[in-house]
């Protein structure tokens, strides 16, 4: 019962949505081996399309085959399995219903680099209706001479959604000609990026884990004049919880780059005990074997939930 009523607590911070996405969004919380708690793991798996095969599989070729995400992700108990369209359309009929599946609308590649970042769309809320999807997904890049566009594109593609039914996840990445590489993972960049992501409709925002590197000399005199705490990664989470809106918005953190165990354990905890509603992993989860992969999805889905 407590479950549930955790469950409906968040329901109830999106009061303005119409049933289809409070439908969508209660089967993405309620899915898996944590559903009902309030918290959420998921597998994403872009990589292939946003870094390339190679670097993205070669350390686990069985990563090659679409099918074996899916798998990965339903047999590891995960809420929902993120993915472009290729990898979404090659499991969805075989898979439908069995775990609820986000369709990532925009990526890129880094075979060009612009000078300000921005994604390609590459596929459509029609798309996500026709593959049984429970969400969409999008990625924005903050400080991007190309943000207008990309806040635009997601406002639109948003709207539609939500329209259809479909809950709406942001993934909100800070990067551009005028942020420090420091500064991508900044305290007061991934606040900012958290609370643009908020401000633009997500139901759920993803973000990086904040550093304590604070990248702007106006922010930085009100971290100092506030006293906003900042010196671990529990408080620094705490507080992007907090820029959206108070905590009423879903807040989750990217696993990263590919890391020990021990580091990924250590991270977790910080997230959970700042109050992230959970974690997006893709590399730190499908890199290493299946059961290992499984074991470490596991134990996130664990400090997650004891957490609270």
């Amino acid at each position: 019962m407590a479950e549930n009523t955790r469950v409906r607590e968040i329901l109830s911070w999106y009061g303005s949505d119409n049933p289809g996405v409070l439908a969508n969004l209660t089967r993405i919380l309620n899915h898996g081996r944590i559903g009902g708690s309030g918290k959420l793991v998921i597998l994403p798996v872009d990589q292939g399309f946003e870094h390339g095969p190679a670097r993205s599989f070669a350390k686990n070729s069985a990563g090659y085959d679409p099918i074996y995400h899916c798998e990965l992700a339903m047999e590891s108990g995960c809420n929902a399995y993120a993915a472009p369209l290729g990898f979404i359309d090659s499991v969805a009929r075989e898979y439908a219903g069995q775990i609820p599946l986000i369709l990532k609308l925009n990526n890129s590649d880094v075979l060009f680099s612009p000078e300000g970042p921005i994604s390609a769309v590459t596929g459509s809320v029609e798309t996500a209706l026709r593959l049984g999807c429970s969400a969409i997904g999008f990625t924005i890049y903050p400080g991007s001479s190309q943000r207008k566009q990309m806040y635009e594109e997601i406002a639109r593609i948003a709207e539609q959604a939500k329209q259809a039914g479909l809950a709406v996840v942001i993934w909100s990445y800070p990067r551009g000609e005028q942020i420090s590489k420091d500064g991508e993972t900044g305290i007061d960049v991934i606040a900012y990026a958290a609370q643009i992501a908020a401000q633009l409709g997500a139901h759920i925002v993803k973000v990086k884990p904040p550093t304590a590197h604070i990248e702007q000399k106006e922010a930085k005199k009100v971290y100092e004049e506030q006293k906003i705490p900042i010196a671990t990664l529990e408080d620094r989470v705490r507080h992007v919880v907090q820029s959206c809106f108070n905590g009423k918005r879903i807040v989750i953190f990217s696993g990263g780059p590919a890391k020990g165990t021990d580091a990924v354990i250590e991270e977790l905890k910080g997230l959970a005990a700042g109050g992230s509603f959970g974690s997006i992993m893709g590399r730190n989860a499908f890199q290493r074997t299946r059961k290992e992969a499984i074991d470490l999805i596991h134990k996130a889905q664990d400090i997650f939930v004891a957490a609270d």
